[in-house]
């Protein structure tokens, strides 16, 4: 790992840090995180209450044409589906130390399509 990767780890895993003491999912209004890895993206919808995942989609289950930032705006329709459909319509969105740029920003815009409430 060189110097300016571990220096992106370590800011962003503060910046998760500091995140995660203020967000907090209830069965009412879930918390909602994003993971990006070197190939996909991954969100799932959590209550942090009972310690469960609700509710999950990713970049695998999409069908991988057209730019990252258009693919993500897709996994944010796809999980404001599911999530409608549990009968959820209020979430906390947690970026998951991320900047809320690009891949993060369009899958918060397809879940806010869908018609999730943040």
């Amino acid at each position: 790992m060189g110097a300016n990767t571990k220096k992106k780890y370590i800011s962003r895993w503060a910046s998760r840090r500091r995140i995660r003491k203020k967000l907090w999912g209830t069965p009412d209004r879930p918390r909602v995180c994003v993971f990006k890895s070197n190939r996909s993206v991954y969100v799932q919808v959590v209550d942090d209450v009972q310690g469960q995942t609700l509710v999950h989609a990713s970049s695998r289950e999409i069908n991988k044409l057209g730019t990252n930032v258009s693919i993500c705006e897709k996994i944010g329709l796809k999980l404001g589906e599911r999530v409608l459909e549990k009968g959820i319509q209020k979430i906390v969105f947690d970026r998951g130390g991320y900047p809320y740029h690009g891949k993060v920003k369009a899958i918060a815009e397809g879940a806010r399509k869908a018609g999730l409430v943040f």
